[in-house]
């Protein structure tokens, strides 16, 4: 009698679960049907350029594409616009010029070819205008101001491209500021003098200022010099996770008092300090030995780099989770209030945790807050209130 008593108390508290999961996935569903959900930060672009990628066709294999865009809910996308630091001549300047707008010009042609699922997003009415047609809003990002050279002039010509942000660097120095992963360490002790030229004509503009990749002196020095708020497209908290890609409680209390946001980087590395992994690591070394130390690639060898890269990493790396990502944003609410975090995942550069590898399951991460007490105004903020609250004053406080 016993024994059968405890199996119907299980049976109870398992249905119990379950039907409180539905009631959280309903009022998900509810959520992303009434307000606007942004991710700010998607590398899914390399794959356009160099092996003809089409997003309006869903994929097994990569991150984004409109169709899963549409199963999670999302409605707006920033599609990043990414070049590699390479070599700071006026040449190489030529080149990764021309590759920019060569990947610029993919996203316009996958938009152009997916009319009927999407459209290119130039200000921040263009979302909620898109998402009242049931469709999807492109936005664009540059990640890395390395393609402007020393060329004041390219900034214009990215933004008449689209470009609504610009991530002043990447992993490594450039010519406008220190990156926060140089090995080399810093070499303008934060914004260079041409970086601050670069930060007025992107206020100027009225073009978002990000802030990721970017050293501590260099954010800090931004600070200084914005006129506008500014975003971290994709970072994190560095109170959880100690990469000094992620932000401290100092610069999130900086970011507040500048009016900016953190998006929150969803790549598992950023998110929980990673355990030792051997078998992850000598994998990957012997992938970028195979792959010549990834000096003089093809496009398609960069492609099938990048596939053999996400193959090792779905078999080895052991992920964070919905949770954790929770935690940072949890974090960042308890330092600076709600109105100064969203969500940035990184998607097909890295990005994905356990519970949210694509876009088709981005509702997981909203089940996660309502279950944490978010009110479905707050949760609002958090996917698309308050980067569209930052993208408004930056084009307000823009001089044009």
């Amino acid at each position: 009698m016993r024994k059968l008593t405890v199996i119907l108390v299980v049976l109870l508290i398992v249905s119990a679960c379950s039907s409180n999961d539905e009631k959280l996935a309903k009022k998900a569903d509810k959520i992303h049907e009434d307000f606007l959900i942004v991710d700010t930060h998607c590398d899914t672009p390399m794959s356009l350029v160099s092996s003809g990628f089409d997003l309006g066709v869903r994929h097994e294999e990569g991150c984004v594409d409109f169709p899963r865009m549409a199963e999670g809910g999302l409605d707006a996308e920033f599609f990043a616009v990414f070049i590699g630091q390479g070599p700071r001549i006026d040449t190489s300047y030529d080149y990764v010029h021309s590759q920019a707008l060569e990947i610029f010009d993919a996203i316009h042609e996958n938009v152009r070819k997916n009319s009927s699922m999407s459209e290119l997003a130039l200000s921040p009415d263009d979302a909620y205008k898109i998402q009242k047609d049931k469709k999807i809003a492109s936005y664009i990002g540059l990640e890395n101001g390395y393609p402007i050279g020393k060329d004041l002039s390219r900034i214009k010509e990215y933004y008449d491209l689209g470009a609504r942000y610009i991530t002043l660097c990447h992993s490594s120095n450039n010519d406008i500021c220190d990156s926060s992963t140089d090995p080399k360490g810093a070499e303008h002790g934060g914004l260079s003098d041409f970086g601050e030229e670069v930060v007025r004509e992107m206020n100027r503009l009225g073009m978002m200022v990000d802030v990721s990749h970017i050293s501590d002196e260099a954010f800090y020095d931004v600070i200084k010099v914005t006129k506008a708020p500014v975003i971290a497209s994709h970072s994190s908290s560095r109170a959880l996770c100690s990469s000094p890609r992620n932000l401290t409680d100092d610069m999130l209390l900086a970011l507040k008092a500048n009016g900016g946001v953190i998006q929150i980087c969803i790549l598992s590395s950023y998110i929980k300090t990673p355990e030792p992994n051997p078998e992850l690591d000598a994998k990957l070394a012997e992938l970028k030995l195979k792959y010549n130390d990834l000096k003089d690639l093809t496009d398609d060898q960069k492609a099938s780099y990048r596939m053999e890269r996400r193959e090792i990493n779905t078999r080895y790396r052991k992920l964070a989770t919905v949770a954790d990502v929770a935690d940072h944003i949890d974090h960042v609410v308890q330092v600076t209030g709600i109105d100064h975090v969203g969500i940035g995942t990184d998607f097909d550069g890295g990005g994905g945790v356990d519970g949210c590898k694509s876009v088709a399951e981005m509702k997981n991460i909203t089940i996660e807050l309502l279950r944490r007490g978010y009110s479905r105004e707050e949760i609002g903020k958090i996917w698309g209130g308050n980067i569209m609250r930052v993208f408004r004053k930056v084009v307000e406080t823009a001089s044009l």
